[in-house]
């Protein structure tokens, strides 16, 4: 798969398979499962997600279990978590402070973002999957934001892709701009590094 129209077809059909998963809450359970355990440890004070679109797992209520987690060992002032907002005209990502019942605005795309709130640098940096492939490769909806983003972002975050097993694409080739993410979960465990 080395052409730009076979991952445009490539995504449609995982994005449709995505919108049509019978058993679709209880992978949702199954990752936010996954996702608390992994956090467990980590000494990350801020923590970068994304607002879920087009029935992307959401990241959120197993954040914002984290930061309560956290407040409960007194580390409350510290944590943070942030949402990304769109620089449309660098096509990048900046992130801002996010929590339950923040204000929020869309952004150029339609999606919403916090508003008016700190700007945040995260050092774990969490980010959708449309697919996912061998070697932290993700298929993401085309724009290539979190590759430039990343490509620039210092320091640089430690990344993890959340997706469904069934977005798991076996041949899925990198391109150049591509930026490998350090690890992969997914419904049943961590699937990067293997």
């Amino acid at each position: 798969m080395d052409t730009s129209e076979a991952k445009k077809r490539l995504r449609a059909e995982l994005l449709q398979a995505r919108q049509q998963m019978p058993d679709r809450q209880a992978k949702i359970d199954a990752l936010q499962r996954v996702m608390r355990i992994w956090l467990v440890g980590r000494t990350d004070t801020v923590i970068g997600a994304y607002w879920p679109i087009k029935g992307e797992f959401d990241p959120l209520p197993a954040l914002h279990r984290w930061k309560e987690d956290g407040e409960l060992q007194g580390n409350a002032q510290r944590l943070r978590i942030g949402l990304p907002v769109v620089n449309k005209e660098h096509k990048t990502l900046t992130f801002h402070a996010w929590y339950p019942g923040c204000p929020m605005e869309e952004d150029a795309y339609g999606i919403p973002k916090p508003k008016d709130t700190e700007l945040v640098v995260p050092t774990l940096l969490f980010v959708p999957c449309v697919g996912y492939g061998a070697g932290g490769y993700r298929l993401g909806y085309g724009g290539g934001f979190y590759d430039r983003t990343l490509a620039t972002l210092q320091p640089k975050p430690f990344t993890v892709g959340l997706g469904f097993t069934n977005g798991y694409v076996d041949d899925l080739e990198p391109e150049p701009h591509d930026q490998p993410l350090e690890a992969i979960l997914n419904d049943n465990g961590v699937v990067w590094p293997v």
